[in-house]
């Protein structure tokens, strides 16, 4: 498994499938998951790109120092090691797809580095949502990303093995569509990741960076139309996430200069693990 050069002092871990010298693919996966969320959506583009799949910040293989979050762990960090990857590979002209924390951290290296990307496909977080975070639906979702903020999240789950697999099952089971539930197999690689000491509480580093999304929403504002990102954008909008419902992709066009949304149908709200087919395709779609 290749390391990346460090940046900020933290080397990314990285898949590589495909062709070297084909269309540029990265893949970003999200909380509670690894680059191996990505695997069936890289092995489906393999054939005609050059696909690169990396743990962020914090996760899988990747390094998990204990540093202040707020520096290390948010959108612009975990940005900064992924330019320095795609950098490093010579990548330019790439095709970024990502899902829940991976979504943020693609929009924010087409904020930053525009100039690297040729297009993105992500699922939500998208911004727009505003106030109706505060939702009475919304907020029974959302109480993890409090629990996460207090020392107790350490206490409780942190290197207890018990105990990270029932939380990492409760996510994968209760965001997911009604066709879909991890298997055992899934569940102890999940378990066997973030069970180490240090490791779960490095993957909450993105929420205590502030990097929620309740935070996120309510402070964000809808930007002067030039400042919109330009990096050509899809949004694969599942069906049955209950964090995201399908009414709020209606303001997107107020932060993308060029966007649009599609919905899958019967996926929940891990969609390259769910419906890598649909995953891919966009990938695919998007790289020519």
């Amino acid at each position: 498994m290749p390391l990346s050069d460090a940046i900020d002092d933290f080397h990314l871990a990285y898949d590589r499938h495909g062709e070297p010298g084909a269309p540029p693919v990265l893949l970003l996966h999200g909380w509670p998951g690894d680059r191996t969320d990505m695997t069936a959506v890289a092995e489906r583009l393999a054939a005609g790109h050059d696909v690169v799949v990396p743990d962020l910040r914090g996760f899988g293989g990747s390094d998990k120092h204990d540093r202040d979050p707020a520096v290390h762990y948010g959108a612009a960090a975990q940005a900064r090691s992924v330019v320095g990857l795609l950098t490093e590979l010579g990548h330019s002209g790439v095709v970024i797809g990502g899902y829940d924390v991976g979504s943020r951290v693609a929009q924010q290296v087409a904020r930053d580095r525009p100039d690297l990307l040729r297009a993105l496909v992500v699922t939500p977080p998208a911004p727009g949502v505003g106030w109706r975070i505060l939702g009475e639906g919304p907020m029974r979702e959302f109480w993890y990303q409090s629990f996460h903020q207090l020392d107790l999240a350490r206490e409780l789950v942190d290197g207890e093995i018990g105990a990270t697999r029932a939380y990492l099952r409760h996510f994968w089971s209760h965001w997911s569509g009604p066709g879909f539930a991890p298997d055992d197999d899934r569940l102890d690689h999940l378990t066997a990741a973030y069970s180490p000491p240090g490791a779960f509480v490095a993957s909450i580093g993105w929420y205590r960076s502030g990097g929620g999304v309740v935070a996120r929403s309510l402070a964000e504002t809808a930007p002067d139309p030039a400042d919109r990102i330009t990096v050509p954008t899809t949004f694969l909008w599942p069906e049955h996430d209950p964090l995201f419902p399908r009414e709020w992709s209606d303001r997107v066009p107020e932060f993308f200069a060029d966007v649009r949304v599609s919905e899958v149908d019967g996926a929940g709200h891990f969609v390259p693990v769910e419906a890598p087919q649909v995953f891919a395709a966009a990938v695919a779609a998007a790289a020519r």
